[in-house]
């Protein structure tokens, strides 16, 4: 791949992405509209969050605007090609009183990627409550960021991870990038907000947590079994995704990325994931399954 240009703004890049084109008005018996593959990937394969996030900007450009999405749950069907456009048709499933349900297909050369389902609310009231915070989580502003850890090391994946992602990411512990540090657990904690101010538009900041959803999920299954990112010839893919989203949240305000993995077995791992605001508010849950292979021995 070509080298990343020094004006390349990750977050400009972000929101042009999930900026979707409606294709000139073109329509079936679903709402068509287009976006963008990864022009400044390194790796050939298009990243899934990016997927989910486009497909719900799909999904809610067919909705009225005070509804907004609460739920969804996605399998992805084919890897995607950072080259190549990705159409997406939306199904108008059901609109209720309260409630829209929409199916969206993403398609690349005419096959299916990504099959998503998600679920759209107009604000309501009712009971309330939540799982508390984890205590003793280090403040955002005292860990590294992935710059500083990787930053200078000469290699395309390590400059990808460290300049080109549109979020700031910091473990709360010791990070899987390219080794595996301190004890082998299923779980961890890790600090995520976007590079700078976004729209004030609740489902775009909703779609690009799914998109940030996707990048450590799968990390407690590595951790638990001392794994790095960076082992030769391991392969990981994410399978499905589902994603809850309980309360209004800003991904340009620091949220807190809990997860935790309660199975590894059949190649396959789960993890289950909770974003919570600075002061100790659940604003989304998330649970992800994925396929990982290890070289042979």
């Amino acid at each position: 791949m070509n080298a990343t240009p020094e004006s390349f703004d990750p977050l400009k890049q972000l929101l042009q992405t999930l900026d979707l084109s409606d294709a000139g008005g073109a329509q079936t018996d679903e709402d068509i509209f287009v976006g963008p593959g990864e022009p400044h990937a390194v790796r050939p394969r298009l990243f899934g969050g990016q997927v989910l996030a486009q497909s719900l900007m799909a999904a809610s450009k067919t909705v009225d605007p005070d509804r907004l999405v609460h739920s969804m749950h996605g399998y992805f069907l084919r890897p995607g090609d950072v080259t190549l456009p990705i159409t997406f048709g939306v199904q108008r499933l059901r609109d209720g009183r309260s409630f829209s349900a929409r199916r969206t297909h993403a398609y690349q050369g005419g096959v299916p990627i990504l099959s998503l389902i998600a679920s759209f609310q107009t604000p309501n009231t009712g009971l309330e409550h939540q799982a508390p915070m984890p205590e003793g989580i280090p403040a955002p502003e005292t860990l590294p960021t992935t710059a500083q850890l990787i930053g200078s090391i000469d290699h395309p994946v390590a400059k990808a991870w460290a300049y080109e992602r549109p979020f700031d990411i910091r473990h709360c512990g010791p990070n899987l990038y390219f080794d595996v540090k301190g004890e082998h657990v299923a779980h961890q904690a890790v600090w995520m907000k976007s590079l700078g101010d976004m729209p004030d538009d609740q489902n775009l900041h909703r779609a690009a947590l799914a998109y940030a959803s996707d990048y450590t999920l799968l990390e407690p299954v590595l951790r638990r079994h001392g794994i790095s990112w960076a082992t030769p010839g391991m392969s990981v893919a994410s399978l499905d995704h589902a994603m809850w989203w309980h309360r209004p949240l800003r991904v340009d305000d620091w949220l807190l990325y809990v997860s935790e993995s309660p199975s590894a077995s059949g190649a396959r791992g789960l993890s289950n994931g909770r974003f919570y605001t600075r002061d100790g508010v659940l604003v989304a849950s998330v649970a992800q399954e994925g396929m990982l292979r290890l070289p042979s021995e």
